[in-house]
């Protein structure tokens, strides 16, 4: 994984766990690496990983289950993608509108390319 400097990289990792989840890589309910496990997988410290664990547990994703692991919360999916949004609101968008701003473009522009992409990637 290329972690990037504007952001920390626990929060890179959240993100990393939410996009598994709402790929449907990680089900509902199941167990997802250890922090041991994710720390080697992401060439990481294993405190960073466990930063990312505490993060995700307060936004309800993941959970712990003492002396067995974690696993990923019944309505992971609606968490990730409440957590991904409120993030994309606060942080991204505000850039996106930024640009078509001074680009002089009006949003409707974007409509044929997000479709086409969808259909690339997603179809």
């Amino acid at each position: 994984m290329q972690f990037r400097e504007s952001q920390s990289i626990y929060l890179q990792i959240a993100d990393y766990v939410c996009e598994k989840i709402l790929l449907k890589e990680w089900e509902a309910g199941g167990r997802i690496p250890s922090v041991r496990e994710m720390a080697i997988q992401l060439e990481v410290n294993p405190n960073t990983v466990m930063r990312t664990y505490e993060f995700l547990q307060q936004q309800q994703i993941i959970f712990n289950q003492r002396g067995i692991g974690f696993f990923t919360s019944k309505d992971a999916i609606q968490q990730a993608v409440r957590y991904r949004k409120d993030v994309f609101i606060e942080k991204e968008l505000p850039q996106v509108f930024r640009s078509l701003f001074l680009l002089g473009m009006d949003p409707e522009e974007l409509k044929p390319r997000y479709e086409q992409y969808r259909k690339q990637y997603f179809s």
